[in-house]
This record gives C-alpha cells, sequence and structure tokens, in this order.
C-alpha cells in the first residue's frame, strides 16, 4: 500500500473522521445493494449501523476493508477515505488495507490450532518470527481474556467458551496493531453473559481503536455506540432491494429525538 501512517495519529489531526464516504454504491452484477452512503466515522468511537434485514448492514461495512472485493461480481463506486487516503485507489494493496482495519465476523472463528497460534498467526504472516510471546499477552490482555487463558495457551481453541472464543477472534484482530476493528454481529451467536463481556470490552477497546458496529440489536446500539447510522430498505420497480442511510447522528438523538420519521418508527419498533 502507499502510505498509511496509523499506528500515531497526530493531535492536530484526531478530530478528522477515520473514515470519509461520499456517494458509496455497492453493487452485486447490476443490482445495487446500497447506494449513495454519505457519512464520516469519528477516529476512537464506537459507531453502530443499525437498520432492518436486508438493508446493506454488512455491504456497508465490509466496504470499509475491501472485503466486497471476495465476492464474485461485487462492485463499489463513490470515495471511501480512510485517514484521508482512497482506500480503493489502484496503488492500494488490499491485503495492508485489511491488516490496519480488522474484522470481526457474527460466529465466533478460532482457527484449529492452539490459543497461542491463534493469535500469534497474523504477526506470523507479517514475517514475525520472534518475540511473539509478548505481542500474543498483550493481544489477550486487551481483549480481556489473558487471565482466562494464560495456563492454557498450547491447548486447542475450541476447548474454550463460545464468549471466550469471540474475544480470541478480537484479540487475534489486534495482534496485528490495527487501526480499525470491525465488528459484523460480534454478540448474535452469545449468551447475554458473554453478550455483556464483550460489550465491556469495546468500551475498553475504543481508548485503543475505532470501532465500527453492525447489530441487529438495537439496546446493544443504544449501550455501546457513541454515533448510528440508521439504514432503510428501498425497493425498486423490479423488487430490488436496495440500502439507503436514512439518518446519522449522535446514539442519544437517534434512539430519543430521530429527525425522520422512519428512524422513529423503527427504533421504537412500529416497523421491523
Amino acid at each position: 500500500m502507499s502510505v498509511m501512517q496509523t499506528e500515531r495519529i497526530d493531535p492536530t489531526t484526531a478530530d478528522e473522521p477515520v473514515f470519509d464516504l461520499t456517494d458509496v454504491t455497492v453493487r452485486y452484477g447490476e443490482r445495487p445493494a446500497i447506494a449513495e452512503i454519505t457519512l464520516e466515522i469519528a477516529r476512537q468511537q464506537i459507531t453502530a449501523i443499525i437498520g432492518p434485514s436486508g438493508c446493506g448492514k454488512s455491504t456497508l461495512l465490509r466496504c470499509l476493508n475491501r472485503m466486497n472485493d471476495l465476492v464474485p461480481g461485487a462492485s463499489v463506486s463513490g470515495k471511501l477515505l480512510y485517514n484521508g487516503q482512497d482506500i480503493y485507489a489502484d496503488d492500494v494493496d488490499p491485503t495492508e488495507v485489511r491488516r490496519r482495519i480488522g474484522m470481526v465476523f457474527q460466529r465466533p472463528n478460532p482457527f484449529p490450532k492452539s490459543v497461542f497460534d491463534n493469535v500469534a498467526f497474523g504477526p506470523r504472516l507479517n514475517g514475525v518470527r520472534s518475540g511473539l510471546e509478548p505481542i500474543v499477552e498483550e493481544a489477550l490482555r486487551r481483549s480481556a481474556l489473558w487471565d482466562e487463558v494464560k495456563d492454557k495457551l498450547k491447548e486447542s481453541a475450541y476447548a474454550l467458551s463460545g464468549g471466550q472464543q469471540q474475544r480470541l477472534c478480537i484479540a487475534r484482530a489486534i495482534a496485528v496493531s490495527p487501526d480499525v476493528i470491525l465488528m459484523d454481529e460480534p454478540c448474535s451467536a452469545l449468551d447475554p453473559i458473554a453478550t455483556t463481556r464483550i460489550e465491556d470490552l469495546m468500551g475498553e477497546l475504543k481508548q485503543h481503536y475505532s470501532i465500527v458496529i453492525v447489530t441487529h440489536n438495537m439496546q446493544q446500539a443504544a449501550r455501546v455506540a457513541d454515533k448510528t447510522a440508521f439504514l432503510t430498505v428501498e425497493l425498486g420497480d423490479g423488487g430490488q432491494r436496495t440500502g439507503r442511510l436514512v439518518e446519522y447522528a449522535e446514539t442519544s438523538a437517534i434512539f430519543t429525538t430521530p429527525k425522520d420519521k422512519r428512524t422513529e418508527d423503527y427504533v421504537t419498533g412500529r416497523v421491523g
């Protein structure tokens, strides 16, 4: 990738958005899945994306680290700046984008390896061969998992509970020193206790990372997010579904004083 200095943010630019989207549209073949999305995502905050099923929440999230590149027939138009740089420019390496912008998926997906090797996987892939122990420990500490697994580092990650596996996946993302962590429904497969642990962890992680979370759980968005984007679905003449941004504001405003009637109807449960 061309120049991308994200580990140290100049205090004079700390208030600038980590992402700046202008008229971003994603098509699968000829069909627009999301259209003309324009918003700025703040640095070191938690931003939630909410909306009904099929509105393109996950599609929008995957734009932010070029995961849509891996979907056959997908194309992205508009402008998407990350720390002021166009991540879809011709000279940008998608692999480097995904190192800087990590992803945690809906269901815990640890590798069939030990706890240690799961966390060390990314650093090793990036050429780190020595000094892995402190990297692994720091990632596990930041993901609030170290005390639970420090004596189980050589055991299979599959032996962990679902909530522990999800925190392990967060540790795996952290281990390569990302700038941003994307979370796609990270608690949907977890029980309430594990969900609370992940939500508490997100609050701690935003001290070091910018976090964008897709969630179908409006209460979760209200609890954890600083700002919230609400997407809705528009039906075309042929019945095709296209996601559009309706409203983007401070989370408290979205849930208490929304400006758009469609937002109010959704957050109050009148429509789903």
